[in-house]
């Protein structure tokens, strides 16, 4: 069954205040080597039979991100 990945992440544009917590964290650890994090979500469908990629796109943008304030990565199979 081949399995298809989606991420989601905040745009660069939109504050990020889980990255930000994560980033002053990272710093307080003493690695100030790391200099932006952003947060986001990953998806793993398992698919029978055959989706087409603007099925897949249809179901990421429609029901695991949100487009307006999310970007949103596949990584198909093949990828």
């Amino acid at each position: 069954m081949p399995q298809v990945v989606v991420d989601v992440v905040l745009k660069p544009e939109i504050s990020d205040p889980q990255g930000q917590a994560v980033l002053g964290a990272l710093g307080r650890l003493g690695h100030t080597q790391v200099t932006g994090v952003r947060q986001g979500k990953h998806f793993v469908l398992d698919v029978e039979g055959s989706l087409s990629r603007a099925d897949l796109e249809q179901i990421a943008e429609t029901l695991l991100a949100n487009p307006v304030i999310e970007d949103v990565e596949l990584h198909l199979p093949t990828d």
